[in-house]
């Protein structure tokens, strides 16, 4: 394994390139997203509360991926139906203030949660960007966040950055390295998308490739292509489960550091994992994660589970935004087709919730929650794109 220093991000880079991204596909499909909207809305009506600015029932990460999607959406829409929803959340009123001390008590020493709220403020600013608004506070806030990230990269097991600031993780009985594959692969992600979204700050490029490198000789990766979820005190692979998430977000990383260096390798590298999930981790041509069952009385997926497989839709539009290649659409078009309708057949109840369960119709084991609907919502909104019409 290869060891680096992390690079701190200067904000001074931020002024004159605010917005820069490179030329993606537009296609989408009405009607799929209409039905996403339909979601989307019933998602807030259930689920949000606006006095403290949460989902009821949701975590600050996964909250965070709801706001992502929420303006995913209306960038793909161009609605403005959600558009007070930032602005009202917990996420973005602590937007307001970019003090790393601030931000440190909000994380609690998540270094994951940390990168899944830089990709919700991220993509909050582009919202506002495309209508004219100022993103400044969300923009800085980002900043903040990401270094903080950044500082917790050293060099045991060779490198890499750690799942908590403390330092510690626990699985089981047994105390263990605490390097989980999500945190890393989210350094990649948002690494390399700072790399394309503010080319003049050589930090965020300087970081993406040397956490890939990192990556890349961790022995995370199975000899199936599969991530498992991090590594053993022995700074081996630990084993665990092959969560589908993060196979999506590796995917999505790599295609986004494609975009910065052109270097085509990483898409194969992405197509190894994406293939591999497809493969292994479906059922109907499905996804389904270790966890979900469709019958009742059945060991259901956590609070954190409940939201992966929407993670890995997501991740698979976002990786096909940056590879901004036709014929990788068409490998991948009918499999996102499938996960929309498999979200809308067998996941959606007669409320217009959507539940845990996607492969299958529900049988009593389908949890219904702000996680299983935005998972859904992200099914269908890359489907719209990228599936079939």
């Amino acid at each position: 394994m290869h060891s680096f220093l992390p690079f701190v991000v200067s904000a001074l880079c931020f002024i004159s390139v605010v917005g820069a991204h490179p030329t993606l596909e537009k296609r989408q499909c009405q009607a799929t997203l209409n039905t996403a909207l339909t979601v989307a809305k019933t998602l807030q009506a259930h689920y949000f509360n606006t006095a403290n600015g949460q989902y009821t029932g949701g975590s600050l990460w996964t909250d965070a991926n709801t706001l992502e999607d929420l303006h995913n959406l209306m960038l793909a829409t161009g609605t403005n139906e959600f558009a007070a929803v930032a602005d009202q959340s917990f996420i973005g009123k602590s937007a307001q203030s970019s003090d790393t001390a601030h931000w440190n008590s909000i994380l609690g020493g998540s270094n994951d949660d940390a990168g899944w709220v830089v990709l919700a403020l991220w993509k909050i600013a582009d919202y506002k960007i495309a209508r004219g608004l100022d993103a400044t506070a969300y923009q800085n806030s980002a900043l903040t966040i990401y270094n903080i990230i950044a500082g917790q990269w050293d060099n045991t097991c060779g490198g890499g950055v750690w799942w908590s600031t403390a330092h510690t993780y626990k699985n089981g009985n047994h105390a263990l390295i605490s390097y989980l594959a999500i945190t890393n692969e989210l350094f990649l992600l948002v690494s390399a998308t700072g790399a394309i979204n503010f080319p003049s700050n050589a930090a965020f490029r300087t970081n993406a490739n040397n956490v890939w490198t990192w990556l890349k000789n961790s022995g995370m990766r199975n000899s199936a292509g599969l991530w498992n979820d991090g590594l053993t005190d022995a700074c081996t692979n630990n084993g665990e489960t092959t969560w589908t998430y993060n196979q999506g977000v590796i995917a999505s990383g790599l295609s986004a550091l494609y975009a910065v260096t052109k270097d085509a390798s990483l898409l194969t590298e992405a197509e190894i994992t994406l293939d591999a999930t497809i493969k292994l981790l479906t059922t109907n041509n499905i996804l389904r994660e270790s966890c979900d069952n469709a019958a009742a009385g059945t060991v259901q997926c956590n609070q954190d589970q409940q939201i992966f497989k929407g993670i890995w839709t997501k991740s698979l539009q976002y990786y096909l935004d940056r590879a901004n290649d036709p014929a990788r659409v068409a490998k991948y078009s009918a499999f996102l087709g499938s996960q929309s309708s498999g979200v809308f057949h067998f996941g959606t109840d007669a409320a217009g919730d959507v539940g845990s369960v996607w492969y299958a119709p529900n049988a009593g084991g389908s949890i219904f929650t702000p996680k299983t609907s935005a998972s859904g919502l992200e099914a269908h909104i890359a489907a719209a794109k990228y599936g079939p019409c």
